[in-house]
C-alpha cells in the first residue's frame, strides 16, 4: 500500500466542503491547460476499477487517469467478485481495502453499498455513477465550464431532458457558486427527486443564486448554456411504452439553442443524434461535448490526486 496523508471519499457532491469541491473542479482545469503534470504521485498506489454497468468515458477516464498518474490497476467486471456467490459487501470491502488504495465503482443500484465499501478509511471510493447521482460527471462538467468562461460564479445553465442522475449531481454542484442559476426543464413524471431539488435550490439561495424546475418549454430563459442528456439513461428502462411522445418537445435543437444565440451547448455522452440532440447541435460550432468528454478524464486524475492526500 502506497505511504498517503490522508484518504477522502467521493460518493456524492453534497459530502464535499465548499473549498474541496472548488479545488477539483480549479485542479481538472490545470490539468486539461497542461499545467499540473507531477512526477507521477501515484507511482506506488493500486487503483481498483469496478463497473457493474456500461461505460465508455467515466471508466477509460479513470483507468488512463490513475496508469498517468503512476498507479497500478486491477479492472474488475460486473461478476468478477465473490459478492456473486453471496459474500457481503462489509466483507468484500474488507478485503479490498487492504489490498487497494482506491476504488471507483460504478453500481447497478442506490449509494448504499459505496457507502458501506467507504466504511473504513484505508480505501478510498469513489462514485462513478449510482442509480441516483453522478457526481464525477458534475466534476468534468464544471470543469469544461471554467476552462470555456473562466469562471462558474453567475453561469446561467438550462438543462433540457430527464432529471436523472446527471441532472442531480449537475444541481448539487453548481448550486454551489455563487449567483448561478439552474434551469431545470423536464417532461412530467421524469423530473429531478425532490431530495435533489430541494437541496440544490437551498445551496442557491444561500448564494445569490436560483434553483427552479418546470415540465413545459415555453418562456425559456436567456443562458450561457444549454445541456442536455441521452433521454434512456446508461441500465434503465421506462415503464411507459409511449415515453417518447412525452421527451419529444425536449429535444436540443437548432429553435432551442436560438432561444439563448450565445450559449454554449453541453451533453454527458453518449447521445443518439435525432433523439434528445440534433446532429446539427451535437456537432455544431457551439457544442463542447467532446471537450467536455476529454474533461472527465482530467478532472478523474484530480479525483484521484485528491482521494490520496494530493492537492486541493
Amino acid at each position: 500500500m502506497g505511504a498517503v496523508r490522508a484518504r477522502r471519499h467521493l460518493i456524492s457532491v453534497d459530502d464535499l466542503p465548499d473549498e474541496d469541491l472548488d479545488a477539483l473542479v480549479r485542479r481538472g482545469a490545470e490539468f486539461a491547460a497542461g499545467g499540473a503534470e507531477r512526477d507521477r504521485p501515484l507511482r506506488e498506489h493500486v487503483v481498483g476499477i469496478l463497473f457493474r454497468r456500461t461505460s465508455t468515458r467515466t471508466r477509460t477516464a479513470f483507468s488512463a487517469g490513475a496508469l498517468r498518474l503512476g498507479a497500478q490497476v486491477i479492472s474488475y467486471g460486473p461478476d468478477d467478485l465473490q459478492e456473486n456467490t453471496g459474500e457481503s459487501v462489509e466483507d468484500t470491502a474488507r478485503v479490498l481495502s487492504g489490498m487497494l488504495d482506491v476504488l471507483v465503482a460504478r453500481t447497478a443500484a442506490s449509494e448504499a453499498e459505496l457507502r458501506v465499501f467507504a466504511s473504513q478509511q484505508r480505501m478510498s471510493v469513489v462514485n462513478a455513477m449510482s442509480e441516483a447521482e453522478h457526481p464525477t460527471q458534475a466534476l468534468a462538467d464544471l470543469t469544461t465550464l471554467l476552462g470555456h468562461f473562466g469562471r462558474i460564479e453567475g453561469l446561467r445553465v438550462l438543462y433540457v431532458g430527464e432529471g436523472n442522475n446527471t441532472a442531480s449531481a449537475l444541481s448539487l454542484a453548481l448550486s454551489r457558486f455563487p449567483d448561478t442559476e439552474l434551469h431545470l426543464r423536464t417532461p412530467e413524471g421524469y423530473g429531478l427527486h425532490p431530495r435533489y431539488l430541494e437541496q440544490a435550490a437551498l445551496s442557491a439561495k444561500d448564494r445569490g443564486g436560483h434553483v427552479e424546475q418546470r415540465h413545459d418549454m415555453t418562456a425559456l430563459p436567456s443562458v450561457d448554456v444549454i445541456y442536455t442528456t441521452r433521454w434512456q439513461t446508461t441500465g434503465t428502462t421506462k415503464a411507459d411504452p409511449d415515453w417518447r411522445t412525452a421527451f419529444a418537445p425536449f429535444q436540443a435543437d437548432e429553435a432551442l439553442l436560438a432561444t439563448s444565440p450565445e450559449a454554449v451547448f453541453l451533453h454527458d455522452l453518449p447521445a443518439h443524434r435525432g433523439e434528445e440532440v440534433t446532429a446539427a447541435v451535437l456537432d455544431g460550432p457551439r457544442s463542447l461535448a467532446f471537450e467536455q468528454a476529454q474533461n472527465k478524464y482530467h478532472s478523474a486524475r484530480a479525483v484521484l490526486e485528491w482521494c490520496t492526500g494530493g492537492p486541493r
